[in-house]
């Protein structure tokens, strides 16, 4: 019993849990929001372009039947025709084309929270696998969307039934009536429909987001002994971490301890500081016993002026050094050359200084 307990998901999902969830796609997303902000988008841009799309089509109509009686069939004109068509479809059926498609993006970046799951990108032969792709099918999950569909269509159908009924009892259908005011009522009846629908699917959406967002977090659940394991981990990994902000700290101290023996320092002048080391008995290259950046920089250069080790102000050499050096090694060869001027100006300028340290050694 005890076994059976400890295997069963009864733990909420952990911080951690949710955010390899995320990762790896695996968030409530559900297909009628997305249908929802698809036909929001439509609706908007027929209510604030569909005047102008309909004055296109219309004008478009008028000039291909007003010269239809002088039109001349010939290879070339046809393919102008074609490109005219094309380009006056693209003027009419643009607008709604690209507000549906940002508003479908912008549906599946609120559902994701705006992330890219990289893991989902990976290829995962498995879901090529027709046995699979079988079970996918006929799960009982699968019953979930079908039942919804169904719901949704009983909704909406009573949703517009009473619309509909009033649409069809309008005097348009008895009476004769203009173009115009056919075209009018055509439009008015869309709007006032699609109105019906989008109301009917926000409610089906809200419905249906709600139940992947729980059936989410049911799969996310875990057990007991899994959130063991995932607690003993997070402890070792802070363990880790705090092991290495120690040596780091350690470090630090150390090469600041060093920057006394150093015989001069290097700046960007401010943001960067290395401090540099050279006797030619011991070391064959000059060596880097300190370096920093911003705070740290400051650091070396107050303890530096403290103990008098001149200060050198060499922007492009202190950068490279700081980028492709290490502390406690020699510097790259590629930097011989300008730190040994440097050097030079050093011994040249503080020659008795060094005269006294050789004296006392």
């Amino acid at each position: 019993m005890a076994e059976e307990a400890a295997g069963e998901k009864t733990e909420q999902p952990t911080a951690r849990k949710l955010e390899d969830a995320l990762k790896q796609g695996q968030i409530a997303h559900s297909a009628e929001v997305q249908t929802v902000f698809v036909l929001l988008g439509g609706l908007a841009a027929l209510t604030f372009a569909g005047k102008e799309i309909w004055q296109q089509f219309v004008s478009a109509i008028v000039l291909t039947f007003t010269h239809l009686n002088d039109t001349v069939l010939t290879n070339d004109s046809l393919q102008g025709y074609g490109v005219s068509s094309v380009i006056i479809l693209m003027k009419c059926l643009g607008p709604i084309v690209g507000t549906t498609m940002l508003a479908g993006l912008v549906a599946g970046g609120i559902q994701n929270r705006f992330n890219t799951a990289s893991e989902v990108l990976t290829p995962n032969w498995n879901r090529l696998n027709p046995v699979e792709g079988f079970h996918r099918i006929f799960s009982t999950r699968m019953l979930v969307p079908t039942l919804v569909g169904g719901v949704k269509f009983s909704f909406i159908s009573a949703v517009t039934f009473n619309e509909i009924r009033s649409i069809l009892s309008d005097p348009i259908f008895t009476s004769a009536v203009s173009t115009a005011r056919m075209a009018e009522f055509l439009g008015n009846t869309c709007l006032r429909l699609l109105m019906r629908v989008s109301l009917g699917l926000i409610v089906i959406a809200a419905a249906d987001y709600g139940y992947q967002f729980w059936r989410m977090q049911r799969d996310l659940m875990m057990t007991k002994q899994e959130l063991k394991d995932e607690s003993k981990s997070s402890e070792a990994n802070s363990r880790v971490k705090a092991q290495r902000r120690k040596r780091r700290v350690i470090s630090k101290a150390k090469s600041l301890a060093e920057v006394p023996t150093a015989d001069v320092i290097v700046t960007n002048p401010t943001h960067i500081a290395i401090a540099l080391r050279y006797d030619r008995k011991t070391m064959k290259a000059p060596k880097i016993v300190a370096k920093g950046i911003r705070l740290n920089a400051q650091k070396i250069r107050e303890i530096a002026e403290k103990h008098q080790v001149p200060i050198m102000e060499n922007k492009p050499l202190a950068r490279m050094l700081f980028k492709h050096g290490r502390v406690g090694g020699e510097i790259p060869a590629n930097y011989f050359a300008a730190v040994a001027e440097i050097l030079a100006w050093v011994y040249r300028v503080n020659r008795y200084r060094y005269y006294s340290e050789r004296n006392q050694i």
